[in-house]
Protein backbone atom coordinates (compact mmCIF):
# COMPACT_ATOMS: atom_id res chain seq x y z
CA UNK A 1 0.00 0.00 0.00
CA UNK A 2 1.06 3.50 -0.64
CA UNK A 3 -0.90 5.14 1.98
CA UNK A 4 -0.01 4.96 5.47
CA UNK A 5 -2.77 3.05 6.90
CA UNK A 6 -5.56 4.53 9.16
CA UNK A 7 -7.46 2.86 11.73
CA UNK A 8 -11.03 3.13 13.73
CA UNK A 9 -12.85 1.40 16.73
CA UNK A 10 -14.96 -1.57 16.29
CA UNK A 11 -17.70 0.54 17.92
CA UNK A 12 -17.42 3.29 15.28
CA UNK A 13 -17.71 0.57 12.19
CA UNK A 14 -21.03 -0.72 13.64
CA UNK A 15 -22.42 3.19 14.17
CA UNK A 16 -21.68 3.55 10.56
CA UNK A 17 -23.79 0.19 9.98
CA UNK A 18 -26.40 1.37 12.22
CA UNK A 19 -26.85 4.55 10.28
CA UNK A 20 -27.87 2.74 7.18
CA UNK A 21 -30.02 -0.23 9.17
CA UNK A 22 -31.68 2.92 11.13
CA UNK A 23 -34.96 0.94 11.54
CA UNK A 24 -33.51 -2.45 12.49
CA UNK A 25 -31.34 -0.50 14.97
CA UNK A 26 -34.57 0.97 16.81
CA UNK A 27 -35.89 -2.87 16.76
CA UNK A 28 -33.26 -3.50 18.41
CA UNK A 29 -31.98 -6.16 16.45
CA UNK A 30 -28.40 -5.05 15.53
CA UNK A 31 -26.09 -6.84 18.86
CA UNK A 32 -22.66 -5.68 18.71
CA UNK A 33 -21.62 -8.85 20.31
CA UNK A 34 -22.18 -10.89 17.35
CA UNK A 35 -20.57 -9.39 14.91
CA UNK A 36 -17.26 -8.74 16.41
CA UNK A 37 -16.14 -11.86 14.93
CA UNK A 38 -17.43 -10.82 11.82
CA UNK A 39 -14.74 -8.08 11.56
CA UNK A 40 -11.98 -10.05 13.18
CA UNK A 41 -12.42 -12.81 10.16
CA UNK A 42 -12.01 -9.58 7.49
CA UNK A 43 -9.04 -8.28 9.93
CA UNK A 44 -7.52 -11.94 9.03
CA UNK A 45 -9.33 -12.21 5.23
CA UNK A 46 -6.76 -8.77 4.71
CA UNK A 47 -3.92 -10.12 5.98
CA UNK A 48 -0.62 -9.20 7.44
CA UNK A 49 -0.23 -5.78 5.53
CA UNK A 50 -2.90 -3.94 7.48
CA UNK A 51 -1.56 -4.86 11.08
CA UNK A 52 0.25 -1.70 12.99
CA UNK A 53 3.96 -2.16 12.66
CA UNK A 54 5.48 -0.94 16.02
CA UNK A 55 8.80 -1.29 18.01
CA UNK A 56 10.18 -2.21 21.64
CA UNK A 57 13.64 -2.68 23.50
CA UNK A 58 13.12 -5.48 26.01
CA UNK A 59 15.78 -6.27 28.91
CA UNK A 60 16.76 -9.48 28.86
CA UNK A 61 16.98 -11.23 33.01
CA UNK A 62 18.60 -14.25 33.01
CA UNK A 63 18.10 -15.28 29.26
CA UNK A 64 14.42 -14.66 29.14
CA UNK A 65 11.64 -11.00 28.37
CA UNK A 66 8.03 -10.77 28.22
CA UNK A 67 6.98 -9.69 25.05
CA UNK A 68 4.10 -6.59 24.36
CA UNK A 69 0.73 -7.58 24.91
CA UNK A 70 -0.38 -6.61 21.59
CA UNK A 71 2.58 -8.98 19.63
CA UNK A 72 1.84 -10.52 17.02
CA UNK A 73 4.61 -11.30 14.67
CA UNK A 74 8.14 -10.83 15.54
CA UNK A 75 9.74 -8.87 11.87
CA UNK A 76 13.74 -8.70 12.77
CA UNK A 77 15.45 -8.24 16.07
CA UNK A 78 18.98 -6.67 16.86
CA UNK A 79 20.97 -6.81 20.06
CA UNK A 80 21.96 -3.29 21.24
CA UNK A 81 25.22 -2.33 22.12
CA UNK A 82 26.80 -0.17 24.89
CA UNK A 83 24.99 2.93 25.20
CA UNK A 84 25.22 7.00 25.86
CA UNK A 85 23.52 8.96 27.76
CA UNK A 86 22.92 12.16 25.71
CA UNK A 87 20.60 14.94 27.18
CA UNK A 88 17.44 14.33 30.45
CA UNK A 89 13.97 14.03 29.25
CA UNK A 90 10.98 14.94 31.45
CA UNK A 91 9.23 11.93 32.31
CA UNK A 92 7.70 8.92 29.95
CA UNK A 93 9.26 6.15 28.31
CA UNK A 94 9.53 6.17 24.34
CA UNK A 95 11.45 4.13 21.68
CA UNK A 96 12.36 5.93 18.28
CA UNK A 97 15.18 4.94 15.81
CA UNK A 98 16.52 7.94 13.45
CA UNK A 99 19.10 8.10 10.46
CA UNK A 100 21.72 9.77 11.15
CA UNK A 101 24.03 9.98 7.76
CA UNK A 102 24.89 7.43 4.71
CA UNK A 103 28.17 5.49 4.43
CA UNK A 104 29.22 3.19 2.21
CA UNK A 105 31.23 1.04 4.78
CA UNK A 106 28.96 -1.66 5.73
CA UNK A 107 29.87 -4.75 3.50
CA UNK A 108 28.84 -8.53 4.56
CA UNK A 109 31.28 -10.67 5.27
CA UNK A 110 31.69 -14.45 5.70
CA UNK A 111 30.95 -14.22 9.38
CA UNK A 112 27.69 -11.93 9.50
CA UNK A 113 26.09 -12.64 6.07
CA UNK A 114 23.26 -10.52 4.95
CA UNK A 115 23.95 -8.03 7.47
CA UNK A 116 25.91 -5.20 8.30
CA UNK A 117 29.53 -5.12 10.62
CA UNK A 118 29.45 -5.69 14.27
CA UNK A 119 31.17 -2.63 14.38
CA UNK A 120 28.83 -1.07 11.84
CA UNK A 121 25.69 1.10 13.33
CA UNK A 122 23.09 -0.31 11.10
CA UNK A 123 20.21 -2.09 12.02
CA UNK A 124 18.35 -3.48 8.81
CA UNK A 125 19.72 -1.91 5.80
CA UNK A 126 23.43 -1.24 4.60
CA UNK A 127 23.77 2.03 3.46
CA UNK A 128 22.79 4.07 6.34
CA UNK A 129 23.70 4.42 9.64
CA UNK A 130 21.11 4.42 12.41
CA UNK A 131 20.69 5.83 16.57
CA UNK A 132 18.39 3.73 18.30
CA UNK A 133 17.15 6.42 20.92
CA UNK A 134 15.27 5.15 24.69
CA UNK A 135 14.01 7.43 27.00
CA UNK A 136 13.68 5.95 30.88
CA UNK A 137 12.61 8.37 33.18
CA UNK A 138 14.66 10.70 33.94
CA UNK A 139 17.42 10.00 31.09
CA UNK A 140 17.98 9.11 27.27
CA UNK A 141 19.86 6.12 26.03
CA UNK A 142 21.47 6.45 22.63
CA UNK A 143 22.27 3.29 21.35
CA UNK A 144 24.38 3.58 17.38
CA UNK A 145 26.06 -0.16 18.04
CA UNK A 146 24.11 -3.35 17.04
CA UNK A 147 24.82 -6.84 16.65
CA UNK A 148 23.81 -9.85 14.34
CA UNK A 149 21.57 -11.83 16.08
CA UNK A 150 19.48 -15.44 14.89
CA UNK A 151 16.05 -16.39 15.59
CA UNK A 152 14.84 -19.73 15.56
CA UNK A 153 11.57 -20.07 13.38
CA UNK A 154 8.01 -20.24 14.54
CA UNK A 155 4.66 -19.13 13.96
CA UNK A 156 5.22 -16.50 15.94
CA UNK A 157 8.09 -15.29 13.64
CA UNK A 158 7.13 -13.75 10.22
CA UNK A 159 8.00 -15.43 6.99
CA UNK A 160 10.36 -13.00 5.98
CA UNK A 161 11.99 -12.07 9.35
CA UNK A 162 15.95 -11.86 8.04
CA UNK A 163 17.58 -13.06 11.16
CA UNK A 164 16.27 -16.47 10.48
CA UNK A 165 18.93 -16.88 8.15
CA UNK A 166 21.82 -15.48 10.31
CA UNK A 167 24.76 -17.18 11.76
CA UNK A 168 25.45 -15.79 14.83
CA UNK A 169 26.66 -17.24 18.61
CA UNK A 170 23.54 -14.98 19.55
CA UNK A 171 20.47 -16.58 19.41
CA UNK A 172 16.63 -15.76 20.70
CA UNK A 173 13.58 -17.68 20.38
CA UNK A 174 9.80 -16.69 20.40
CA UNK A 175 7.54 -18.75 22.08
CA UNK A 176 4.58 -18.29 24.78
CA UNK A 177 4.37 -14.29 25.00
CA UNK A 178 8.17 -14.54 25.98
CA UNK A 179 11.48 -14.57 23.94
CA UNK A 180 14.45 -17.02 25.59
CA UNK A 181 18.24 -15.93 24.75
CA UNK A 182 20.80 -17.87 25.14
CA UNK A 183 22.91 -15.63 26.88
CA UNK A 184 21.58 -14.34 30.01
CA UNK A 185 21.56 -10.47 30.13
CA UNK A 186 21.38 -8.11 27.47
CA UNK A 187 18.76 -5.37 25.43
CA UNK A 188 17.42 -6.56 22.49
CA UNK A 189 15.60 -4.20 20.26
CA UNK A 190 12.43 -5.90 17.84
CA UNK A 191 10.36 -4.56 15.42
CA UNK A 192 6.89 -6.15 15.38
CA UNK A 193 3.57 -6.72 13.66
CA UNK A 194 1.12 -5.25 16.78
CA UNK A 195 -2.49 -7.08 17.04
CA UNK A 196 -5.31 -5.26 15.79
CA UNK A 197 -6.17 -3.54 19.22
CA UNK A 198 -5.56 -0.35 20.70
CA UNK A 199 -4.01 0.38 24.30
CA UNK A 200 -7.11 -0.74 25.78
CA UNK A 201 -7.66 -4.07 24.23
CA UNK A 202 -10.84 -2.33 21.43
CA UNK A 203 -10.99 -3.99 18.44
CA UNK A 204 -9.74 -1.99 15.81
CA UNK A 205 -10.53 -1.80 11.89
CA UNK A 206 -8.88 -0.59 8.45
CA UNK A 207 -10.23 2.80 7.86
CA UNK A 208 -10.01 3.88 4.33
CA UNK A 209 -13.26 3.98 1.68
CA UNK A 210 -11.86 1.41 -0.71
CA UNK A 211 -11.74 -0.92 2.64
CA UNK A 212 -14.48 0.46 4.71
CA UNK A 213 -17.40 -0.88 1.97
CA UNK A 214 -15.40 -4.48 2.54
CA UNK A 215 -16.30 -4.42 6.49
CA UNK A 216 -19.84 -2.51 6.19
CA UNK A 217 -21.12 -5.06 3.87
CA UNK A 218 -19.82 -8.25 5.49
CA UNK A 219 -21.35 -6.95 9.00
CA UNK A 220 -24.42 -5.99 6.78
CA UNK A 221 -24.87 -10.00 5.42
CA UNK A 222 -24.36 -11.09 9.26
CA UNK A 223 -27.20 -8.55 10.26
CA UNK A 224 -29.35 -9.86 7.73
CA UNK A 225 -28.42 -13.52 8.19
CA UNK A 226 -29.36 -13.37 11.86
CA UNK A 227 -32.86 -11.48 11.06
CA UNK A 228 -33.28 -14.50 8.70
CA UNK A 229 -32.58 -17.39 10.92
CA UNK A 230 -35.48 -15.12 13.40
CA UNK A 231 -37.94 -15.50 10.75
CA UNK A 232 -37.91 -12.50 9.11
CA UNK A 233 -38.50 -11.98 5.80
CA UNK A 234 -35.03 -10.28 4.92
CA UNK A 235 -34.26 -12.77 1.53
CA UNK A 236 -34.61 -9.41 -0.99
CA UNK A 237 -31.93 -7.60 1.40
CA UNK A 238 -29.94 -10.40 1.23
CA UNK A 239 -30.33 -10.96 -2.24
CA UNK A 240 -28.78 -7.68 -2.68
CA UNK A 241 -25.83 -7.55 -0.30
CA UNK A 242 -24.69 -10.56 -1.78
CA UNK A 243 -22.86 -9.42 -4.67
CA UNK A 244 -21.84 -5.99 -3.59
CA UNK A 245 -20.14 -7.69 -0.80
CA UNK A 246 -18.01 -9.40 -3.02
CA UNK A 247 -17.06 -6.87 -5.22
CA UNK A 248 -16.33 -4.61 -2.21
CA UNK A 249 -14.24 -7.39 -1.08
CA UNK A 250 -12.27 -7.62 -4.42
CA UNK A 251 -11.98 -3.92 -4.34
CA UNK A 252 -10.36 -4.04 -0.37
CA UNK A 253 -7.50 -6.85 -1.34
CA UNK A 254 -6.49 -5.01 -4.56
CA UNK A 255 -6.34 -2.08 -2.87
CA UNK A 256 -4.19 -3.93 0.00
CA UNK A 257 -2.26 -6.16 -1.60
CA UNK A 258 -0.93 -3.38 -4.21
CA UNK A 259 2.93 -3.17 -3.84
CA UNK A 260 3.97 0.76 -3.07
CA UNK A 261 7.22 2.01 -4.53
CA UNK A 262 9.57 0.60 -1.75
CA UNK A 263 8.65 -2.48 -2.25
CA UNK A 264 9.08 -2.46 -6.02
CA UNK A 265 12.10 -1.11 -5.57
CA UNK A 266 13.37 -3.87 -3.58
CA UNK A 267 12.07 -6.75 -6.06
CA UNK A 268 13.43 -4.98 -8.70
CA UNK A 269 16.88 -4.99 -7.30
CA UNK A 270 16.59 -8.40 -6.45
CA UNK A 271 15.90 -9.40 -10.10
CA UNK A 272 18.72 -7.24 -11.05
CA UNK A 273 20.46 -9.23 -8.77
CA UNK A 274 19.65 -12.61 -9.99
CA UNK A 275 20.34 -11.89 -13.53
CA UNK A 276 23.99 -10.53 -12.69
CA UNK A 277 24.51 -13.77 -11.30
CA UNK A 278 22.98 -15.77 -13.56
CA UNK A 279 24.91 -13.59 -17.00
CA UNK A 280 27.98 -11.78 -14.93
CA UNK A 281 29.29 -13.46 -12.30
CA UNK A 282 29.83 -17.06 -14.10
CA UNK A 283 32.45 -15.73 -16.23
CA UNK A 284 34.58 -14.53 -13.29
CA UNK A 285 35.86 -17.59 -12.76
CA UNK A 286 36.58 -18.73 -16.06
CA UNK A 287 40.61 -18.93 -16.54
CA UNK A 288 41.62 -16.72 -19.35
CA UNK A 289 44.08 -18.20 -22.15
CA UNK A 290 47.17 -16.86 -23.03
Amino acid sequence: MAHEIKYRSFDELVEDVSVDFSTYSLEGMIDPQQLIKVAMRVNFDLGLRIQPEKHRVLNLDKGKAKLPSDFYSLNYANICGNYTVEYQALAGSHVEDVIIAPTTDCVPSEDVPNNCQPENTCINQCGDYYQLIQKVKTETRVYETFLPLRVKPSKSVSGCCPNVNYRSPNEIEVRDGFVYSNFDEGTIYINYQGSMEDEEGTLLVMDHPLVNEYYEYAIKQRILENMFFAGEQVTPQMQLIEPRLRAARNNALSFVNTPNFKELQKIWEMNRRAMYDKYVNMFKSVPTIG
